[in-house]
């Protein structure tokens, strides 16, 4: 029987994780730091918080439930408080240990204190394999520890193709997260500059999502006079956050730091045009003036210059690459083949 214990934080992305590689055990168990509603996956509550009585407490319930649900494979999701105490717990034992990086615990944690790259040394030390959505994510891993010269795969959790095809419009579209790292806020200036330097009027920019910035970010856009032409769509389900990706004829992007977005496939298999900071995950998708446009400035009209590139032609090269590279089937064999390999290893 094989069984998958899975630690990571209650986001979409480790319910997607475990939706893409389900078919594969026969049992799967989540620990994670808060239930999610409306899920079936059995679940288990813990304190991730980086103090000191979390630590003890959560630890040893790991180790715990280790003991108790005596799972084939542990796979830890982000190398931050989540790796740490579950790799203190798995530490003795002898079930395969993963580690998958998302992007902001390898390239900005071990920035911003000795403390936190300890911590993630210590999660890339102690992990038996790794994977990672971007080869550039990869190597900063492998700089983190060179001593232990880390094989990690190359492989994101893929996007599914829905069957929605409508008409493009002039529609501009950002859903990333309202927070200082996203910069939100220059995506609106750009909209600005772009709208005040073109003829067409009708462009709209519709902001998905919210976060802590978004109280800031609607003053902004009623200060700039764009209330009429920027939306804020908060939160949208698969099915709308489809339907603007297909609407759009270009999709924004321009976070400081970021690993593979899966919002960056899903834009490019609907046929948008992406306009993307210029971050090495992005490069390994995207090549500036071919089929999207990479943000060398924030002062740039980097708009104008996306729609200067041909739209049908950007959408059949995206949907190529994407079909060889980031959908669902393509990564979800990925993964098992690591199961596999692992699982031959115990």
């Amino acid at each position: 029987m094989k069984k998958l214990m899975i630690i990571g934080s209650n986001t979409i992305h480790v319910y997607n994780y475990i939706d893409l590689v389900k078919e594969y055990f026969d049992d799967i168990l989540l620990i994670t730091n808060e239930k999610r509603e409306g899920t079936d996956v059995k679940t288990i509550e813990l304190d991730f918080h980086l103090k000191i009585s979390s630590r003890l407490k959560t630890v040893a319930k790991i180790k715990k439930l280790i003991k108790e649900y005596s799972p084939s494979v542990i796979h830890v999701h982000q190398a931050n408080s989540y790796a740490y105490y579950a790799l203190i717990a798995a530490r003795k034992s002898s079930v395969p240990k993963i580690l998958t990086a998302w992007g902001s615990d390898i390239l900005v944690s071990p920035q911003k204190s000795l403390l936190l790259k300890k911590m993630v040394q210590f999660n890339l030390r102690h992990a038996d394999a790794f994977t990672s959505d971007s080869t550039f994510m990869a190597d900063e891993m492998r700089k983190l520890v060179p001593e232990k010269k880390l094989e990690i795969l190359i492989a994101n959790f893929g996007i599914e193709f829905l069957d929605l095809k409508l008409p493009k419009e002039n529609i501009i579209y950002s859903n990333r997260l309202h927070k200082k790292l996203y910069r939100i806020d220059k995506v609106i200036s750009g909209f600005k500059k772009f709208l005040d330097n073109s003829k067409d009027k009708t462009w709209k920019l519709i902001i998905a999502a919210t976060g802590e910035e978004t109280d800031s970010l609607k003053p902004l856009v009623e200060q700039l006079g764009l209330n009429e032409q920027v939306q804020f769509a908060g939160w949208v389900n698969k099915e709308k956050n489809a339907e603007y990706y297909s609407k759009a004829k270009i999709f924004v992007s321009i976070p400081e730091s970021d690993a593979t977005a899966i919002s960056l496939l899903e834009a490019m298999a609907f046929g948008c045009i992406p306009v993307l900071s210029d971050l090495p995950a992005n490069r390994e998708w995207i090549e500036d003036g071919k089929n999207g446009i990479i943000v060398n400035s924030l002062d740039e009209n980097f708009f104008e210059r996306a729609l200067k590139l041909n739209l049908a032609e950007v959408a059949s090269s995206n949907r190529k690459i994407i079909e060889e590279k980031g959908t669902k089937e393509a990564n979800r064999k990925k993964f098992m083949q690591l199961y596999d390999k692992l699982l031959q290893k115990k």
